[in-house]
C-alpha cells in the first residue's frame, strides 16, 4: 500500500497561523506542567500528543525560537529543484489554537534541574514537573580544522533547515562553468545517515541540468556509509564521471579547509574548489549540556520511556540522544516522542502505559523518480532500543518500483508534518 498522509496519521492537517508568543512566568492552574524545548519532529510531536491525549489535564508549553520551522529532512530535495523552500516551512499556530499548547518563541538559556525551572533569553523563568528536550544537533568545535561558526557563511553546513540550505543552493547555482563542488562529510554518529549522500545526488542533479561539466569532490572520513551500494549504483547510472569520493584510505579522514582561499587540504594535498559544504562532527544540542544530561557528547536515555539516565524528570528525544540502534532522523524523533508522551501521561495522570515500540524509515532521492529507502522496527530493552526487523531497497530495482518509493516518501512527508504541527 502506498504510504500517504491519511495512512500516516489518519487525519488531515489544518492551515496554521503564526502565533504571537506570550510571556508566561508560571501557571496557577494547579495542573502538572510539562515544558518542551525544541519544536521539531520530536518536540512538536510530543507537545501535540501530550496536549491531545491528556484532555486538558496537563499544561503544555513548547519553547521554540523560530516562528517558522524548516524541516531538515527533505531539504536536499529543495537543493535538487524538486521542492520549493516554502514547502519545508511550518508554523505553530494550530498547536496553540486547536490543542491549547502555550507556544513561546524564545531561546531556552539555562535549566535548573534542582529547582525544576527553565530560564529564557527574554527573562522569563518557567517551572516544570517534567521537561522534554528535543533540540536537535550542535557541532563539535574544531571538528574540521579551519572551519568554525565564523566560516559557515562561506562554507555552509546546511545541516539545519532554512537559511543555510538556501545559501548553499545559491552558491551552487553561482558556480562557474566547469567548477568544482566539495563536501566534507561527517564522522559517525550524525543526523540522518543517508543525508550527505542524498545531498551529493541532488547537487549532481542540479549541476547536470545547469552546469554539466562541473565536478563533485566528496571527502569522507568513513570507510562505509548508509545505502552505499544504492547511491554508488545511482551515481554511475545518472552522473557518470561527475562524482569523486575520497575515503579514509586516501586521506578522507585528514582534512583541513580554508574558507578565505576556498581550499580543501586532503592529507597535505591542497584542492581548489568553488563551493564547499562542510558537515562537521555533531553532538547533542547545547541545552542538554546545560541540563546536565549528556555524556560523551550525547544524552543517554532509557528506551522504555526516553527518560534521561541522569535525571528522572527530563526526557530527551531525537538527534540528541544516545539510545541504541535507532538512527538520528526525523522519523525516529517522531516515534520516540509518542513513547515519551505516553510515559509522562502515565506518571502524571496514571493513564495506561504500553511497551515501547518504535519505527523508522529513511527515504533518499538519487535522481528524478529514483527513490530508495532503508528502515527498521525497534523495541526497548533495559540496555537500549534494539532493532527487531529491517529492510532496504535493492540494487537493480526497476524504474516503476523506484518511482513508487519516491511517491511513498512524499506521502510520508505530508503525514509526519501534519502529525507534528496538527
Amino acid at each position: 500500500m502506498k504510504l500517504n498522509r491519511r495512512a500516516f496519521i489518519g487525519t488531515g492537517a489544518a492551515a496554521a497561523a503564526v502565533l504571537q508568543a506570550p510571556m508566561v512566568l508560571a501557571s496557577t492552574s494547579g495542573r502538572p506542567q510539562v515544558l518542551v524545548i525544541g519544536g521539531g519532529a520530536g518536540g512538536a510531536t510530543a507537545a501535540r500528543y501530550l496536549a491531545k491525549d491528556s484532555n486538558g489535564e496537563i499544561d503544555v508549553t513548547l519553547i521554540e525560537p523560530s516562528r517558522s520551522y524548516y524541516t531538515c529532512f527533505f531539504s536536499n530535495l529543495y537543493i535538487g529543484g524538486f521542492r520549493e523552500i516554502s514547502s519545508l516551512a511550518h508554523s505553530y499556530g494550530t498547536l496553540a489554537s486547536d490543542y491549547g499548547i502555550n507556544v513561546v518563541h524564545d531561546w531556552a538559556v539555562d535549566v535548573d534541574s534542582e529547582a525544576r525551572t527553565v530560564s529564557l533569553a527574554g527573562g522569563a523563568v518557567l517551572p516544570y514537573d517534567k521537561l522534554i528536550l528535543s533540540p536537535g544537533i550542535d557541532f563539535v568545535d574544531d571538528a574540521v580544522p579551519g572551519w568554525d561558526t565564523s566560516a559557515w557563511n562561506k562554507m555552509p553546513h546546511a545541516y539545519k533547515g532554512g537559511s543555510q540550505t538556501e545559501l548553499l543552493k545559491a552558491q551552487i547555482q553561482a558556480m562557474p562553468e566547469g567548477g568544482r563542488f566539495a563536501m566534507v562529510a561527517p564522522p559517525n554518529p550524525y543526523r540522518c545517515p543517508p543525508g550527505p549522500y542524498e545531498r551529493i545526488s541532488m547537487v549532481a542533479h542540479l549541476l547536470k541540468e545547469t552546469n554539466p561539466t562541473a565536478k563533485i569532490l566528496l571527502v569522507d572520513p568513513k570507510e562505509k556509509f548508509s545505502k552505499q551500494a544504492l547511491f554508488e549504483e545511482g551515481w554511475n547510472r545518472h552522473y557518470s564521471g561527475m562524482i569523486e569520493r575520497i575515503g579514509p584510505d586516501f586521506g578522507g579522514d585528514k582534512v583541513e579547509v580554508n574558507a578565505d582561499e576556498m581550499t580543501v587540504t586532503i592529507d597535505g594535498v591542497v584542492e581548489n574548489v568553488d563551493v564547499c559544504n562542510v558537515i562537521p562532527a555533531q553532538k547533542a544540542g547545547r541545552i542538554c549540556d546545560m541540563a546536565g544530561v549528556t555524556e560523551d557528547n550525547w544524552a543517554p536515555v532509557s528506551g522504555h520511556t526516553m527518560v534521561s539516565r541522569l535525571d528522572p524528570d527530563i526526557h530527551v528525544l531525537g538527534d540528541s540522544t544516545n539510545q541504541g540502534d535507532m538512527p538520528k532522523s526525523g522519523f525516529s524523533a517522531n516515534s520516540q516522542a509518542k513513547v515519551a508522551s505516553m510515559a509522562i501521561r502515565g506518571e502524571l495522570l496514571g493513564s495506561n502505559v504500553f511497551p515501547a515500540r518504535f519505527s523508522n524509515t529513511c527515504w533518499s532521492l538519487i535522481d528524478t523518480d529514483d527513490g530508495v529507502k532503508v528502515g527498521a522496527s525497534y523495541e526497548a530493552t533495559d540496555e537500549k532500543i534494539s532493532s527487531v526487523s529491517s529492510f532496504i531497497s535493492q540494487t537493480g530495482e526497476d524504474a516503476a518500483l523506484r518511482k513508487q518509493t519516491y511517491e511513498e516518501s512524499i506521502g510520508w512527508y505530508a503525514g509526519i508534518t501534519a502529525d507534528m504541527f496538527g
